[in-house]
């Protein structure tokens, strides 16, 4: 920490009047401070006084001070508590004396959270109030708020989103709206007769998903462990022992790239139902966001902070992957199409492709490439390439695709769903084929997971399976970026936080 001398003068100053509060044998951070009722519960309580009313009510609150005005024997102030109540207090010379009046002039300053003690009135304007019979500070701010003239920026908001939840309404309905959702999910599988799980974070070996795992490392057992870059696998071990509807609301951790849409640190929403597949997982995942919807919006419309509106009800629509790559490229292109021809289409878009690609993950970036913006509504993309889907049953009528969807909603991919693999034969076979790409230098390829392979042995039901990023249900409800819906996403340093 900087020298006192370095300290920008606004720190310095209330540092001073920290030093001076304690030199008057006062606590600036008491242990508790008077507070009978809540600034929204006295709001409501209330709320049809008439004007220049005194209502003879001693009440004690307590607020952040986000307004201030000091005017010779009468003072202002504004507070406000954490839901975004605010109420006026007033300081009368005649009701609380001059010495106290001169410390709340001098040594109260924004950002400040006090106890007000008084009686409720409201004032020759109407405005509800309390008129204070005493004060007490509750916590001294060292450092200022931001003010109207100089906003927080985007990125000072990510990274201080505890100075963003006290001066902007927008974070703290953002913060609200999560839970919300949440609540909604939980409720929808429930109605559903869903059993919510948990499975480890910690685990030996890394699968469920394609993506490059964080890895540390357990002194207790002295061995490598990963972080879970999806629960699936686990998820399925419970199917296995007769769970046969799960879902689990859970932190993911991929060792990627950060960006508008995506986070090395994630929630994500996944589930399996036996003797479902990937037309009741869809059904499943509609109902599940249009509920969300309804519960947050009132309706299946959601409004986006930016005002717009998207509508997300009825029936939606579905899209086989390699007809619009056939469609965009004026050329028939299938699961059997070959890697040198795809190359050859990659290279007239103009995109770069890499060596180490596999043929349906040459086919996959293509269709994001060309396709994926012309998306209007909530779409299924539906028959993904099989070797690109090492844990999902091969279509049951076309060669070379699997039964995937993804579903895109304004742009970007929101849930994916199947119809599971069972055959531990097969399974075996793929994972045998993905230890090979990874032995080949793919970072995101899966492992052979052995205690995996032996559960399914012991007999997997048929079933569906889907995976749905929350922070990006989040992002489809409100139209905000990704670090927007997280509450405090993963950001590097600055000089300045170190």
């Amino acid at each position: 920490m900087a020298d006192e001398d370095d300290l920008p003068e606004q720190l310095r100053i209330r540092r001073e009047k920290r030093a001076g509060i304690l030199k008057r044998g006062v606590d600036p951070y008491p242990v508790s401070v008077p507070r009978t009722i809540s600034l929204l519960e006295i709001r409501e309580k209330h709320k049809e006084l008439p004007i220049d009313i005194s209502t003879g009510i001693i009440e004690s609150i307590t607020g952040r001070v986000i307004f201030k005005r000091d005017t010779g024997k009468l003072c202002f102030a504004n507070l406000r508590e954490g839901d975004g109540s605010e109420l006026q207090a007033m300081f009368s010379l005649d009701k609380i004396g001059e010495e106290q009046l001169e410390i709340w002039k001098s040594e109260i300053d924004l950002g400040d959270i006090v106890s007000v003690t008084g009686e409720v009135i409201t004032s020759k304007r109407g405005e509800l109030s309390i008129l204070a019979n005493s004060f007490a500070l509750a916590a001294k701010a060292l450092r200022p708020l931001p003010g109207e003239h100089k906003p927080l920026s985007e990125e000072s908001r990510v990274r201080m989103r505890y100075v963003d939840l006290i001066v902007r309404p927008e974070a703290r309905s953002n913060a609200r709206l999560r839970p919300a959702v949440m609540r909604s999910l939980r409720n929808t599988f429930n109605s559903r007769n869903f059993l919510e799980v948990e499975t480890p974070m910690l685990q030996v070996m890394h699968g469920g998903a394609a993506a490059r795992p964080f890895k540390t490392f357990s002194n207790a057992y002295e061995m490598d462990l990963f972080l879970r870059i999806a629960p699936e696998l686990y998820l399925k071990r419970c199917v296995v022992g007769g769970l046969e509807k799960v879902f689990e609301i859970n932190r993911n951790f991929r060792n990627e790239g950060a960006d508008s849409s995506h986070s090395p640190e994630f929630a994500m929403i996944e589930t399996y139902e036996a003797y479902g597949d990937w037309n009741t997982m869809a059904e499943l995942t509609r109902s599940l966001v249009q509920d969300c919807a309804k519960a947050v919006f009132g309706s299946h419309t959601a409004k986006h902070h930016d005002g717009r509106e998207v509508d997300l009800g009825g029936k939606w629509s579905e899209l086989s992957l390699f007809d619009a790559i056939s469609d965009a490229v004026g050329e028939k292109v299938s699961a059997q199409t070959s890697i040198d021809n795809l190359k050859k289409i990659a290279n007239k878009l103009g995109i770069k492709s890499d060596p180490k690609w596999i043929t349906g993950k040459l086919a996959e970036v293509i269709f994001e490439h060309i396709c994926v913006d012309k998306l209007k509504g909530p779409t299924f993309v539906k028959g993904f390439p099989v070797d690109t889907s090492p844990l999902v049953r091969a279509h049951r009528e076309i060669a070379g695709v699997a039964e995937k969807w993804d579903l895109y909603i304004e742009g970007f991919e929101l849930a994916t769903g199947y119809s599971e693999l069972i055959d531990p034969v097969i399974q075996r076979e793929r994972l045998v084929e993905q230890a090979k790409l990874g032995a080949g230098g793919d970072l995101e390829a899966m492992g052979l997971d052995e205690d995996f392979l032996r559960a399914m042995e012991y007999g997997m039901p048929p079933m569906g399976g889907m995976g749905m990023g929350v922070d990006r249900l989040l992002m489809a409800l409100t139209g905000l970026g990704i670090r927007e819906t997280i509450l405090f996403p993963l950001v590097k340093p600055t000089a300045g936080d170190e």
